[in-house]
């Protein structure tokens, strides 16, 4: 029954440790907003100090000093060291404790002083509306997104209020300064109990709401963080595009639910690959692989296509199917290019470095896919399903029997061509026999690319 309550008042509570990176975030942004509450506080403090350069002074004659400017300039200077310190990252947390009380004391000692500079009795410092300031102070502090401080101002509230109270009726001059008349009460400086007692519960009350709301929040913050950490981590195992539909769906993704659009699959693959990690060793075998990634990716990604998946040493991308496009075959051949100029320049330092250049081949076609979640409720993930996908991993491998770089179908090149995509670079061959295809294939291969006679494709 008190965990039911507990979670209608509260939330539902955050499963296991946040990681680290999570945490580092939240603490990123409590950060952020001590310096906000430290530009709030110099903004208070220039407001009072404001009110009260234009407020009469009425102290005694005999009075040895002040007590708000004293205040107030006190405050000042440890407001300003608590900013500075928040500015520098490094405001430790009984420093913001003693910000509280601070905060609580300099208002109250400004209230205290009312019956002093009006020359009243003490009750007299319980009747002005500054006490309201308190609930300022109190909501300040849900700023940094932490119920505990809000619990703190609260309760300092409600132990400086009750101070002054009995300050009120001990210190008074008055035989009797305790009234149970209500219009008497407001005609004087007589203390009436119930109103005093009813200004701490409000206290109380707004403290209470306010630590409720809060700790909701805080609950939701750190789940928001999380899904945001996780969001970005997708990023780094998906295309940006699925990542982005796998956040911000409406429902679950399920399996079997998919779209069919036109799209360009291109898939890349280095030659003699599997052979050659074994004489090099498992270390410059990742290397390597990250090197040529490190070509294919950007390539592929600054042309508006999208990584559907690693196969060892080759790349699968799409265009235009995670996300629709209009010029999708024109940005694939883009692609095409590019990643073959830094194949070659990257070939070129490996010569220079005393290292065998590799060999490479890709294969693109274009066609409607199905494109969609597979797999079961445990473990889904998304691809593309149809003939252009079969196809543009047929024409990677027909790159051995041409003798080129790359290798694309006829349809692809026209398609390309009146998408905008200059004609040149690739020049047409006649129908060829494709393993694996029934029909011969009309196809078109990228100009002045020749294989390396060391490195047949």
């Amino acid at each position: 029954m008190l965990k039911r309550l507990a979670r209608l008042l509260f939330g539902a509570p955050v499963e296991g440790r946040l990681p680290e990176r999570v945490q580092a975030q939240i603490a990123r942004d409590q950060a952020d907003s001590e310096i906000l509450i430290g530009w709030v506080q110099i903004c208070g403090i220039a407001f009072f100090a404001v009110l009260y350069s234009l407020t009469r002074k009425t102290f005694p004659a005999d009075a040895m000093l002040e007590p708000v400017p004293w205040a107030l300039g006190a405050y000042t200077v440890f407001t300003v060291i608590r900013l500075v310190l928040a500015h520098l990252r490094r405001l430790p947390s009984w420093m913001i404790v003693l910000s509280i009380v601070v905060d609580v004391c300099v208002l109250l000692v400004t209230i205290w002083s009312f019956h002093i500079q009006y020359m009243q009795p003490p009750g007299f410092s319980l009747k002005g509306p500054t006490m309201l300031y308190l609930f300022g102070l109190i909501a300040l502090r849900t700023l940094r997104f932490d119920p505990r401080y809000v619990a703190m101002a609260g309760i300092a509230a409600v132990i400086g209020w009750t101070a002054l109270l009995l300050y009120a009726v001990v210190f008074s001059e008055q035989t009797s300064p305790i009234t149970q008349d209500y219009i008497h009460y407001l005609q004087s400086s007589d203390v009436l109990l119930g109103g005093e007692i009813d200004k701490i519960i409000s206290i109380l009350l707004v403290t209470g709401v306010l630590f409720i709301a809060l700790t909701r929040a805080r609950r939701q913050l750190i789940r928001s963080v999380a899904e945001s950490q996780a969001a970005a981590d997708l990023s780094r195992f998906f295309a940006p595009e699925i990542a982005e539909q796998i956040v911000r769906a409406d429902d679950m993704v399920n399996p079997g639910e998919g779209v069919v659009r036109d799209a360009a699959i291109l898939f890349v693959d280095i030659r003699g690959f599997t052979p050659m990690s074994r004489d090099v060793g498992p270390s410059e075998t990742v290397a390597m692989l990250s090197e040529y990634q490190a070509i294919v990716v950007p390539a592929v990604q600054e042309n508006g296509g999208s990584i559907d998946k690693f196969l060892g040493d080759g790349v699968m991308a799409t265009f235009g199917a995670a996300a629709p496009s209009e010029t999708y075959a024109r940005d694939a051949m883009a692609a095409v290019v590019r990643i073959d100029a830094g194949m070659a320049a990257w070939n070129e330092r490996r010569r220079t470095e005393g290292l065998a250049p590799l060999g490479y081949g890709m294969g693109l076609a274009t066609g409607q896919v199905v494109f969609g979640a597979v797999g079961d409720d445990s473990r889904l993930e998304y691809t593309v399903i149809g003939d252009a996908v079969n196809l543009a991993a047929k024409l990677e491998k027909h790159c051995k029997a041409e003798g080129v770089r790359a290798t694309a179908s006829a349809a692809a090149l026209a398609l390309a061509a009146e998408q905008g995509a200059s004609a040149q670079t690739f020049a047409p061959l006649t129908a060829r026999a494709i393993d694996g295809v029934a029909e011969p294939l009309a196809i078109a291969v990228l100009k002045d690319n020749p294989c390396d006679a060391d490195n047949p494709a």
